[in-house]
């Protein structure tokens, strides 16, 4: 590969889209680059060979999705015009030139583009003042290096000591993946080690820069890149250009976004409103979610999960959902999306109008590649609905797929997506199960020059495999949206690229059941949140491996009734399925952490309203809210949930007390189980027997607490956290937890005051509360009033 020099301005090429204008510099060997002043807090470098893109269309970016609500209605099935501006607001740029470089300065951000070699240093305005700080630079040896023999090529930055790098997905190990080389692309990782397991099942190419010495500064960078590549975050050493980070990419173009803050929550932020807004799902999936292969593999399927609800019963345990496993699909033991095993569901209608019936919503799991024996493949074949062999492009390219050799569905072809629509309301929708669990989809074809439809455009797998699985899961969206148009659509889906938050919420996959585990799982939510996933959770139990054991299983529980997806889901070695009643001696523990989750329904309702809204992750690192404190980015074992509640779980066995970190804030921090006071900016010492998750809450807070379970009669309460100045002003979203959210359909309650005893609730919006009275509790859960709504 060779680097690129010259740098010389040059008028913009023909056929420029409306919006901000690029500036255009010429390079040499024929190579363009265009920087795009997109907005106060946002550029874009493209470069582009001489041959012109090797990717000329997008779908990752929706850019506040250009006034659309519905996603889909933004996001057309053959891309964005890579050239297209359209949703970004623009910002004045003047231009400087001398002999060495070029600067472009807009009020937000400035950049110097020096001339040879080709290399670029961005600054923003300094906080002390006048002038301006560097907070991005590429390196001043070989920045750029282009193959001209093959597509691949690579941008090297600067690494400055102590910067940490975060993002990038659902990656393993730590929050900061400083010293990692992490694998661009995806797979089906069952049974995974979530310290070092790599790639994994998502593909987001988002590194998120900050520096803590700083006051946690931080900038991003986004590589509109979705063929298979890699980040190299300081792993690599070499003496001839000192310290840096790499990405490099087998294919496609360097189409590079660099995000300002200066704070993480800024770029995060900044990064969503790039890539789509947060879709917000019903409130119904927030409750507990049963799940487990071993069910629908069962022969009596039908049998089994009526079982379920008969346990739920028995129990009184409260549950919204049911995730139905692709047994049911199975013709011996294989499976076929779509296909419905008579012998294990008769009369599948009749077990939906049970699950119906007891108000526990089924979600189905659905799969893109068929068999090649099965009884649809031929249909799909007629039309040329498979990812088509590069050899031979009339027909499908066969790979290895769950059960034996199969092909992948062609999703950038819209016949694919009519043929997938079709089938999803036939089989499923109007069978009573209106949800979708979009599976196995990382469309693991080796072939890079296998070849897609793209809408008659005509492309190649080698930079459409996110593109695949996008398509997929917008397929069963649309399906779901024409069958049932006034309701918020929920999906699943495990596999992506930038901009699945759009259309599903996701999970980390088949996590393998152990206690190391359960630490690096929520190490990794970290990653999903400061990914613009902030909708994820993490299958409770361990999915593939040992039955968990009844300590572990309690603690997994503990701390996942925080997450915003709590399921249980397992494919246990014995044969066992792992359940909230696995371990009866557990059963009061667990009806109390279920609970419990019931009564946080409408903090986490709000929660996920505000990150649909103000692209706010619903749990972050202790850093994203105390970026001044230089421990919080040590505390790797505990979350925030919101910016006002501080989790940490126990994640070792025999552990009956935790040692815990509390940022200093003022009026410092109450445990949750008792309202004890602690002092905030230091370690304190907590109990921490089987059953709860260490919490506290921070002073000033008013904490809402619904009944259980979360839609039965009973009074929203509000408990009490004193602070110095009394209370942060507490607002809570409500409606009918299933409706597409209009301004008369929902409802805005505030809570303000300074006194527990003078609380006083404002409303806005056309809906009445669904609760009748407010009950007003002290720090220790002791009534202290009832204000009326």
């Amino acid at each position: 590969m060779r680097t690129l020099t010259g740098a010389t301005l040059a008028p913009p090429r023909d056929g420029a889209q409306a919006g901000p204008q690029g500036i255009a510099f010429d390079l040499d060997r024929g190579y363009r680059l265009t920087l795009f002043p997109l907005g106060p807090a946002l550029a874009r470098v493209l470069i582009e060979r001489p041959g012109g893109l090797r990717a000329p269309l997008t779908w990752s970016l929706a850019p506040e999705l250009s006034g659309q609500t519905d996603p889909a209605l933004a996001d057309p099935i053959d891309g964005r015009d890579r050239r297209d501006l359209t949703g970004f607001p623009g910002t004045p740029a003047a231009v400087e030139e001398s002999a060495d470089s070029v600067t472009v300065t807009t009020p937000g951000w400035r950049v110097v583009v020096q001339r040879a070699p080709l290399a670029l240093r961005w600054y923003e305005p300094a906080a002390e003042g006048d002038g301006w700080r560097l907070v991005l630079a590429d390196r001043p040896t070989q920045p750029y290096l282009f193959d001209d023999r093959s597509p691949r090529f690579a941008h090297h930055l600067v690494s400055h000591a102590g910067e940490r790098y975060h993002g990038f997905g659902d990656k393993s190990g730590g929050t900061d993946k400083r010293g990692r080389r992490l694998a661009m692309g995806t797979t089906d990782a069952l049974g995974y080690d979530a310290e070092t397991s790599d790639p994994l099942y998502k593909h987001i190419p988002f590194c998120l820069s900050v520096r803590p010495e700083r006051g946690g500064a931080a900038v991003g960078v986004f590589y509109d890149n979705l063929s298979r590549g890699l980040f190299d975050l300081g792993q690599t050493i070499d003496a001839y250009h000192g310290d840096f980070i790499r990405f490099e990419a087998s294919d496609g173009d360097l189409d590079c976004y660099v995000l300002f803050g200066p704070s993480v929550p800024q770029v995060v932020a900044n990064f969503t409103a790039l890539t789509g807004r947060t879709s917000f799902r019903p409130r119904w999936a927030i409750s507990y979610s049963g799940s487990t292969m071993q069910y629908t593999d069962a022969p009596d399927a039908g049998v089994r999960l009526l079982g379920f609800l008969d346990a739920l019963k028995e129990h009184g345990l409260p549950c919204g959902s049911f995730q139905m496993s692709s047994g049911y699909t199975m013709i011996g033991d294989k499976r076929y999306v779509f296909h419905w095993n008579r012998d294990k569901f008769p009369e599948p209608e009749a077990v939906t109008a049970k699950f119906a019936e007891a108000g526990v919503h089924l979600v189905a799991n659905i799969k893109p590649a068929l068999l090649n024996d099965h009884p649809k493949f031929a249909e799909v074949q007629g039309f040329g609905g498979f990812v088509r062999d590069s050899d031979a492009p009339d027909r499908p390219q066969t790979t290895q797929f769950w059960g034996g050799d199969g092909a992948y569905l062609d999703f950038t072809n819209p016949a694919t997506t009519r043929w997938w629509m079709a089938n999803v309301t036939r089989e499923l929708l109007e069978r009573g199960i209106g949800s979708t669990w979009n599976d196995n989809n990382e469309f693991e074809i080796w072939d890079d020059a296998a070849v897609c439809d793209v809408n008659g455009h005509g492309g190649t797998m080698a930079t459409l495999r996110p593109v695949q699985t996008h398509l997929m899961i917008r397929a069963s969206h649309l399906a779901q949206v024409a069958h049932a148009p006034d309701k918020r659509p929920y999906l699943i889906s495990r596999s992506g690229g930038p901009g699945l938050q759009r259309y599903v919420q996701t999970w980390s996959g088949d996590n393998r059941t152990s206690w190391k585990t359960l630490r690096w799982n929520l190490r990794m939510g970290h990653g999903f949140s400061l990914s613009g996933l902030f909708d994820y959770g993490h299958d409770v139990g361990g999915f593939a491996g040992p039955r968990p054991e009844p300590e572990l299983l309690m603690r997994w529980i503990e701390q996942a009734v925080w997450w915003p997806r709590f399921t249980i889901h397992s494919w246990n070695d014995d044969g066992s399925v792992t359940e909230p009643w696995t371990y009866p001696e557990l059963l009061p523990q667990v009806k109390a952490a279920l609970d419990w989750r019931e009564r946080l329904v409408p903090l986490l309702y709000t929660l996920l309203w505000r990150a649909h809204r103000d692209h706010d992750p619903v749990m972050r690192p202790l850093f994203y809210d105390f970026p001044d404190q230089p421990a919080a980015y040590e505390e790797e074992d505990s979350t925030m949930v919101g910016d006002r509640l501080l989790v940490a779980p126990v994640l070792d066995p025999g552990r009956t007390e935790l040692e815990v970190w509390l940022p200093a804030v003022p009026g410092g921090w109450y445990d949750l189980r008792d309202g004890r006071r602690y002092d905030g900016g230091g370690r304190v010492t907590v109990a921490a027997p089987l059953g709860v998750a260490p919490a506290f809450v921070r002073a000033g807070t008013l904490l809402p607490l619904g009944p259980a379970p979360s839609w039965a009669e009973g009074p929203l309460t509000v408990r009490c956290f004193p602070g110095p100045e009394g209370y942060a002003p507490l607002t809570l979203f409500d409606d009918d937890g299933e409706s597409v959210c209009r301004d008369e359909s929902v409802c805005l309650l505030t809570v303000t005051g300074t006194d527990a005893a003078a609380l006083s609730v404002s409303r806005s919006g056309g809906r009445a509360p669904r609760w009748t009275s407010l009950a007003i509790e002290s720090a220790e859960g002791t009534p202290v009033g009832t204000l009326p709504l």
